[in-house]
């Protein structure tokens, strides 16, 4: 079996996101995803990397990583290499669960769970409120999720705040003002709901052990990205001033860059982005080194279906997996999730459940090619 073809897919919809088709001789399409710069990660994908694949065994995965990110680290591996590295290393896994006649997850050794815990983070499609209702009705909002078994949440509740002063600075007001979508969730439903927060790494360091040490308060699940992956000591120090667990990062490349936070014990709990830290071979790695350390994995989300289905086969394989975070504005029925694969994951009781079938579990819907 060889690579025949590799092919980049972009919708107008959602322009942020590219799809990747890897075409072997013998009609077997490999499915992969990855978000932002979908522009740059194309022209990596057919410029740099496809080179390296056409006419290769698409089922040397491990090789072929390597060749990628060595092509690609000579001049800076993160961004668009990696995302182009992600995208490509997940399509080569779907190739060969097909051909193995096999999910993914045994591929990777198995399952260790048929279902994980999930949160929903609070997206916004169509006619979905959740983004609005975390601020404006979060009680509203919350019994929502617990009506459909899902018992974590998790919005981004500083960020408005972080757009007055580039992070460098919250008010007492302020921060009571960020705190009470949270309090009010608090009060009415208690502490059996958890709810995280995501600063998107938009504060400085005092402002974040302010704002974290305020939330502590509520019992949060966990503070995500407060400050940026930059410094380890930083995060350190922020983990030793919190209560909630300190959360780190979807911004984080490859185990290169994850094992110094991991050795040194700046993080609590292990978030990568499987379609920009390396894809599943990489995420595979970063979730055994998590493992040695005794620190649970949460795989990050909020991009595309093909990212939530490789997340799910992770998540069922490796023994630290802790909870999956999903969007229901996405993937329930009015979501958009139904207009781009031809099987949607299922999401019951609160837990994500194990993809069915073979490979990835899912491919695009032949329509969208129709689409601009």
């Amino acid at each position: 079996m060889k690579i025949k073809s590799i092919e980049t897919i972009q919708l107008k919809e959602f322009p942020l996101i590219v799809w990747v088709q890897i075409n072997t001789n013998e009609g077997v399409t490999g499915l992969g995803e990855t978000y932002f710069a979908p522009n740059a990660v194309s022209q990596i994908i057919h410029n740099v990397l496809s080179p390296l694949l056409i006419n290769k065994n698409p089922l040397n995965i491990e090789e072929h990583w390597r060749n990628m990110f060595d092509m690609t680290n000579a001049f800076g591996y993160a961004g668009a290499e990696a995302r182009a590295i992600s995208a490509i290393d997940i399509a080569l896994w779907d190739i060969s669960a097909q051909v193995a006649g096999q999910p993914i997850y045994n591929l990777l050794g198995g399952k260790c769970r048929d279902k994980i815990m999930t949160y929903n983070t609070a997206g916004q499609y169509g006619d979905n409120t959740d983004s609005i209702d975390a601020i404006l009705n979060p009680v509203k909002l919350a019994n929502s999720l617990i009506d459909q078994g899902i018992n974590s949440m998790k919005w981004a509740y500083t960020d408005h705040f972080a757009d007055l002063t580039r992070g460098t600075y919250i008010s007492n007001e302020d921060l009571n003002l960020l705190a009470e979508p949270i309090k009010k969730i608090r009060e009415e439903i208690g502490f059996n709901f958890e709810i995280a927060n995501d600063g998107h790494g938009r504060w400085n360091l005092s402002s974040a052990i302010k704002i974290g040490k305020r939330l502590d308060d509520y019992n949060m699940l966990w503070q995500e990205e407060l400050i940026q992956p930059v410094n380890v000591e930083s995060h350190i120090k922020l983990a030793d001033e919190l209560e909630a667990p300190v959360c780190v990062s979807e911004r984080l490349i490859t185990k290169y860059q994850f094992r110094d936070y991991l050795k040194q014990g700046a993080i609590e709990i292990v978030m990568p982005d499987l379609i920009w830290t390396g894809g599943i071979t990489e995420t595979k790695k970063i979730s055994t080194l998590a493992e040695a350390e005794q620190l649970p994995v949460a795989p990050h989300d909020m991009t595309g279906p093909v990212n939530i289905f490789a997340c799910a086969h992770i998540s069922m394989n490796i023994p630290n997996a802790f909870i999956m975070e999903t969007c229901r504005a996405f993937y329930e029925k009015n979501g958009w999730y139904n207009k781009i694969v031809d099987k949607n994951i299922q999401v019951i009781d609160g837990y994500l459940l194990a993809p069915e079938g073979i490979g990835l579990g899912t491919s695009l819907k032949k329509e969208i090619f129709n689409r601009d």
